[in-house]
């Protein structure tokens, strides 16, 4: 009853709603009008609970499109593109515009830019679609007819006979399908005015592709169809009116289809069929259908185009079984290599020479001039201590010099200087070569030196250890079997050519078994000998090695001396009788002083003169070093009561047999009960009678001097020198024989207690004594007349001239003496290519162990981070294998820093020595040694991990990957290759490389975002490898992707450059990361060549 009371005012509205229709116009889909109150003034009564004028809910009013009505406030929901309170009149504007849409006027809608149709529903172009993709971009116009989401579709009508009919007014129709409701709607136009829709609903679709047509069917089982009241065809003025017949008759199944053809073809345009409507249309018009000619246009995401397709990354299996097959058989390759080249046995066969090139190995011999060496005031001071003070000597050709003195006496220092070695301290005094001052680099070269301490390669053989130094050395013009045949004749000269192919081993055995201490002190021998250098000094050649095999030592330095008229200047700890015996010259040092220098032959009659004669049976070397010891020492008066020693009824005579016999032999005589000093009677003696030790008593029977004045006997020859007679053995030796004088004090020795030492200018002790007397003997005077007459010839064969300085001292001029013209740079690098090459392959556990990680982890990341996709996900995954890589990389280069750890020493002896130029060996090593192992890893490991992970498959990615890859590190290494010169401390170098590796990894762009570094430390970034090459890296690969990110239910695709941009990485860095990279590489390795050059200098 409720209606019919409003009924009356209902009716009573109608003709304001031409006044009130203005307030409808700015709504899209909804008919709420904003009715301003003055309208109702006349309903003061009306309750305010009234519905709306218009209201669905009621029967009276429907929705047209069939459009859904609310319940909650009698609103029709309108479908896209209607409008107005009964979703009758279109709108215009775009979809785009969403509830900001405009009521279509009398005339055509005017559709913004990029959409068209009669209610600007239908999509021309992507820039339109943007507005309606949740980031404003991306969208695409999809006009291929097929529903994805929700297709429409504006059609002009082609039946020829509906448009004669209809003349002027043009026929339209527009087709809209929903794909997850499975609904379509068509309305049929006419001059843009609707005359009836239809309802479509359980609708299936699919298409038809071909290269040259295109097909789409839509099909739905139900059809509804309605009339728009006193519209044509439904009731206009002068029009059939089908609204009953298209309410009961249209009921489906309907169909409409599109084809697109290649070129054009008659069958195109569109086609809606009904079976009833096809009668009508049959009926009237001669048609079979309705035949539309459609525009489609449905705004879509990119990437929900149909047909497209996110790549698909396709692992190819068998390139990633070929690649890993390949790597390891080249594994397996090296190793076999390496196998048979260090299990193979050179052949050697004899070599034969022309009768040129033996007069050029004799000439080698024969035209190497003869040089004596003359020494005066020689001094060393280190720190404001004196090492050395005052030496002098001289050594001629076919002579052998001997160095000796107690430890610490100053003898390596002495032959170091004497070797023009770099000394740390200051060095002064006067050198001579054949009477002339000679330039330290000439000296040099017409010199050999043999250290104490063997350094050698342990991986090579003695053969090529002798061979290396051959070829580095001699003469450039001597042809190679020259120098072979050189070679084996040092080899037979020092008796190891029995051994030439054994390798020289270590140790510690990490190398294999190698030659004995005595084998490779001759090999070092041999090193210096086959130069045939004019003088050759040793630092205690016989160290370390038993007497046998030190006799065969010094014996090949005489034969050396003898037989080519070599100069021989070496030093000697305690040499046994038989090799004192070969002894040409002698010094004797003691604290740096010169206790005698001079010929050997007048050592013994010197000493004996002075009063310290040797006793029989003693090694004179063992006196000689004993007394300057004893000499150097102060000492507290000795009780002269307190002697053991008697000089009645002593016969002793000397004897090879005997001289063997030390001092302390004594203390371990058999003295039996009664004589002195027995077990028994020290035990009942006072303890205060024992003044003095039984060493005290004998060092002062040896090496205190005797009476001045009185006959002093020489010293007892051996038995082949001849006899002595008894009466003077008798008398000159009782002081040796124990006294068998029970509790009777023996009588005194026959000193000179009166007699005090003279004043000492040095030490205070007997030392000076020593050395004052050698200063003032006839064996000095007569060196310095040696010395002084070499000088004046020299000068009388120069015509006379000798250039002085201001000191009066001769200056040193050049081409005084003149070595081998060696091979060239060039040479030397493939020399030392060569030599570590070989310790290389025969040393392989570090390069194999590089390149079996390389193959393992190769594999392992490829199966970790296997197919990387294309979204957030795997952008992700590529920053973590990229980070892997480079830090596995980088600090697997911390190896580097024992590349010249090893060597060290070798390098600067060897380069002291005068075997090659530093850049020579430095690029040996780096090409020989670095290179493989830092080239060739990276390149297995790229060669696997790229086609597993799934990378970009092109080969301009793949090959600037590999790029990065290996020149990271290489400037990893070169970086580790400075530490490893600057730091000779193996465990500072590891902790400062690690330390830097650290600082560049935390800087490389993963862990920390460019914008977060403060500003202070930003340039601490422009020093990070790891930073060049992690951005190289992923530039490299993500710049050109486009990556999925799933929001607001799409797929957005984000460019790889924006997430780049994000992450603070420069796109456009590429090639200046590379270039960067390589500055470092390149910087690195010259300023670590520059620092070998200079700290790598040997200065003892």
């Amino acid at each position: 009853m409720r209606q019919f009371y409003y009924t009356v005012p209902f009716l009573a509205s109608i003709p304001l709603l031409s006044h009130v229709s203005s307030a409808y116009q700015l709504h899209s889909n909804y008919s709420t009008a904003d009715f301003s109150p003055d309208y109702f003034s006349i309903y003061k009564d009306r309750p305010d609970d009234c519905p709306p004028c218009f209201n669905c809910n009621l029967d009276d009013f429907q929705c047209k499109q069939f459009a859904p009505c609310s319940q909650a406030n009698g609103r029709c929901n309108c479908p896209a593109g209607f409008g107005g309170e009964d979703c009758s009149l279109p709108l215009c504007g775009s979809l785009a515009d969403g509830k900001e849409r405009e009521l279509k006027g009398d005339g055509p809608c005017q559709c913004k830019e990029g959409w068209e149709g009669i209610n600007c529903n239908v999509c021309s172009t992507n820039d339109a679609c943007n507005a309606m993709m949740p980031e404003g971009k991306d969208g695409v116009c999809y006009k291929q007819g097929l529903v994805v989401e929700e297709n429409f579709q504006v059609c002009d009508i082609t039946n020829r006979k509906i448009l004669e009919l209809l003349k002027e007014k043009k026929p339209q129709a527009t087709f809209t399908c929903n794909n997850e409701r499975k609904e379509c709607d068509f309305q049929f136009w006419v001059d843009q005015k609707e005359s009836f829709y239809c309802a479509l609903d359980t609708c299936t679709y699919n298409g038809e592709v071909t290269p040259t047509q295109n097909i789409t069917k839509y099909r739905c089982e139900n059809a509804e169809c309605r009339c728009i009241p006193d519209r044509m065809l439904c009731g206009a003025d002068g029009s059939v009116d089908l609204t009953e017949w298209l309410a009961t008759k249209i009921t489906g199944p309907a169909s409409f289809s599109s084809t697109w053809t290649e070129g054009g073809n008659s069958k195109d345009g569109s086609v809606f069929s009904e079976p009833n409507m096809n009668g009508l249309i049959a009926a009237m018009f001669g048609d079979e259908s309705i035949f539309l000619n459609c525009k489609s246009g449905e705004c879509l995401y990119a990437t929900n185009v149909p047909g497209y397709e996110r790549p698909v990354k396709k692992i190819n299996t068998p390139l990633i079984a070929g690649v890993i097959a390949g790597c390891a058989l080249f594994v397996v390759a090296v190793i076999l290599i390496v196998w048979y080249m260090s299990r193979r046995s050179t052949r050697w066969g004899p070599i034969h020479l022309s009768d040129d090139e033996e007069d050029e190995n004799a000439k080698l011999i024969a035209d190497h001039k003869p040089a004596a060496l003359y020494f005066q005031d020689v001094s060393y001071s280190l720190g404001g201590k004196q090492i050395l003070n005052g030496v002098q000597g001289a050594v001629h050709p076919g002579e052998l010099l001997a160095i000796m003195g107690a430890s610490g006496a100053g003898k390596t220092t002495f032959l170091d200087i004497l070797a023009r070695k770099n000394k740390r301290g200051n060095v002064s005094g006067n050198f001579y070569v054949n009477g002339e001052q000679v330039l330290d680099d000439e000296f040099r070269s017409v010199i050999g030196f043999v250290d104490q301490e063997d350094t050698m390669l342990p991986t090579l053989t003695v053969h090529e250890t002798i061979l290396d130094s051959a070829m580095l050395r001699l003469p450039k013009e001597m042809s190679y079997q020259s120098k072979l045949q050189r070679v084996d004749d040092v080899e037979k000269q020092l008796g190891i050519y029995h051994i030439r192919q054994q390798i020289i081993g270590s140790e510690d055995g990490g190398h294999g078994r190698g030659i004995s201490g005595g084998e490779k002190r001759r090999v070092g021998i041999a090193c210096e000998l086959v130069t045939s250098p004019s003088i050759l000094f040793l630092d205690e050649p016989t160290s370390g090695l038993d007497s046998f095999n030190a006799f065969n030592v010094v014996e090949c330095l005489v034969t050396l001396v003898k037989n080519y008229n070599r100069t021989v200047v070496f030093t000697i700890h305690q040499p046994r009788s038989n090799i004192v015996a070969l002894f040409d010259q002698l010094i004797l040092l003691a604290k740096g002083r010169t206790v005698y220098s001079g010929p050997f032959t007048s050592c013994q009659p010197y000493f004996d003169q002075i009063g310290y004669s040797c006793p029989p049976g003693f090694n004179i070397a063992d006196y000689l070093i004993d007394l300057t010891m004893h000499a150097g020492t102060a000492h507290t008066p000795i009780d002269e009561n307190a002697s053991m020693f008697n000089r009645d009824g002593i016969h002793t005579s000397a004897s090879s047999a005997i001289a063997i016999k030390s001092i302390p032999s004594i203390s371990s005589v058999n003295m039996g009960p009664d004589s002195v000093g027995s077990a028994t009677e020290s035990l009942l003696r006072p303890k205060s009678k024992r003044k003095t030790s039984l060493k005290q008593q004998q060092d002062r029977q040896l090496f205190t001097r005797k009476k001045s004045g009185m006959d002093v006997p020489e010293t007892p020859r051996t038995d082949d020198e001849g006899s002595i007679p008894e009466s003077s053995v008798e008398r000159n030796q009782q002081w040796l024989k124990l006294s068998r004088q029970h509790g009777v004090p023996p009588p005194p020795v026959s000193d000179d207690p009166d007699e005090p030492l003279p004043t000492a200018n040095g030490t205070g002790t007997d030392l000076d004594l020593l050395v004052n007397n050698y200063a003032t003997s006839d064996v000095a005077g007569s060196l310095h007349d040696d010395v002084n007459n070499a000088i004046h010839s020299a000068a009388t064969a120069n015509g006379g001239s000798v250039i002085r300085d201001t000191n009066g001292n001769v200056t040193a001029t050049s081409g005084k003496v003149k070595g081998y013209r060696k091979v060239g740079v060039f040479g030397q690098f493939m020399i030392l290519s060569t030599r570590t090459w070989r310790n290389l392959y025969r040393n392989p556990m570090l390069m194999l162990t590089h390149y079996a990680i390389a193959i393992v982890l190769a594999v392992f990341l490829g199966f970790l981070f296997y197919g990387l996709t294309d979204d957030i996900k795997g952008f992700q995954n590529r920053l973590g294998l990229f980070f892997f890589l480079l830090a596995l990389f980088g600090f697997s280069t911390l190896t580097t820093l024992t590349v010249f750890a090893t060597e060290r020493l070798l390098f600067m002896r060897e380069r002291a020595k005068g075997y090659y130029s530093p850049i020579s060996y430095f690029a040996a090593k780096v090409v020989f040694d670095i290179v493989p192992l830092r080239l060739i890893p990276p390149i297995i490991m790229a060669a696997i991990v790229y086609p597993m992970t799934g990378l970009i498959p092109a080969w301009p990615e793949f090959l600037k990957f590999v790029l990065f890859l290996v020149l990271f590190n290489l400037a990893a290494a070169a970086i580790c290759l400075f530490i490893g010169v600057i730091f000779h401390n193996g465990g500072v170098a590891n902790l400062i490389g690690s330390l830097v590796m650290l600082f560049s990894l935390l800087f490389s762009g993963f862990l920390l975002n460019h914008e977060s570094i403060p500003a202070a430390v930003t340039w601490l970034q422009t020093l990070s490898i790891f930073h060049y090459g992690f951005e190289g890296l992923i530039v490299n690969e993500v710049r050109t992707l486009s990556l999925i990110d799933h929001k607001y239910g799409l797929d957005i695709e984000v460019p790889g450059s924006a997430i780049l941009s994000s992450f603070g990485f420069d796109n456009l860095a590429l090639w200046r990361d590379c270039y960067s990279l390589a500055i470092f590489c390149g910087a690195f390795i010259v300023i670590a060549y520059v620092s070998m050059h200079v700290l790598l200098v040997e200065r003892r």
